[in-house]
């Protein structure tokens, strides 16, 4: 690997030439809009699980961080209500990308939650986490090829709201999947389409994903590295999903410098020895 760990803490120092690129997830990784999705997650399903218990007589039961974790987190939208409403037994019509948001079936529920998320964005805007972007920046000093893969379908609205469209060389969301007929989450499809538009084999780029479904991904797309960044207590899992290394920060990543050219073994020394 390209990676040297430390025995006692979650760090990395990464040779770079030993990769060509480097593809981030959006959320959770270069911004925070990860919790404003989890909000929007939570008040969506919230409010259907109520009114459902209210209509049936059957218990409440709140959707949890867990329950974000398990089935939503990383995956395109439409496939994290499914996800989570089977989860529960609960099965819905799928539905059209046209359905209102007041509609309940898997489409209509997930253009309800957009609308939450959309309303959080305006009102609290984007934060990032600047030291992913001194990362990016910095691979991009050293002539790295970067990209970014999101599953949700607001990723370049993001991206241009927090500044960053010009840290990444291709980026790829959830429009692009629907486009490309990819697979979302576990399945490596948007990570390999990121790598092809780059012109980069998987073996020669590093994913850095926060979600376990991104890690899964990443590592069944056989990438040089995949790096799992914790940002919810959630370590072990994502070892256990497939990463490489886990940092709960991409300050804990530093670059050396280049190896230097090896001397020819017959080159003697100037002073004969």
């Amino acid at each position: 690997m390209g990676y040297a760990q430390s025995p006692r803490r979650e760090d990395a120092a990464w040779r770079v030439e030993d990769f060509d690129a480097a593809i981030f997830d959006l959320d959770g990784v270069v911004t925070r809009t990860a919790r404003v999705h989890a909000a929007a997650w939570k008040r969506l399903f919230d409010e259907y699980l109520k009114r459902r218990a209210g209509a049936t007589g059957a218990p409440f039961r709140p959707f949890l961080d867990d329950d974000y974790r398990r089935y939503v987190d990383g995956k395109p939208r439409y496939d994290g209500v499914e996800s989570f409403l089977q989860s529960r037994g609960i099965a819905l019509p799928p539905g059209a990308a046209t359905d209102p948001p007041d509609r309940e079936t898997i489409s209509g529920l997930g253009n309800r939650k957009n609308q939450y998320f959309h309303k959080s964005l305006e009102k609290d805007g984007v934060e990032v986490f600047e030291s992913s972007v001194a990362l990016i920046r910095e691979l991009r000093a050293r002539g790295v090829k970067t990209a970014l893969v999101s599953s949700s379908r607001n990723a370049r609205a993001v991206l241009a709201a927090a500044g960053l469209t010009d840290l990444f060389d291709v980026c790829v969301d959830g429009t692009d999947a629907q486009r490309l007929d990819l697979k979302g989450k576990p399945r490596p499809d948007i990570f390999l389409a990121a790598a092809t538009a780059l012109g980069v084999p998987p073996k020669r780029a590093a994913v850095f994903e926060d979600a376990i479904s991104g890690v899964q991904a990443g590592r069944a797309g056989d990438f040089g590295l995949v790096v799992g960044v914790d940002r919810a207590g959630q370590a072990a899992a994502l070892r256990e999903a497939g990463a490489d290394v886990v940092v709960a920060d991409l300050a804990a990543f530093s670059l050396l410098p280049p190896t230097p050219p090896a001397r020819p073994a017959s080159m003697e020394r100037r002073d004969g020895r």
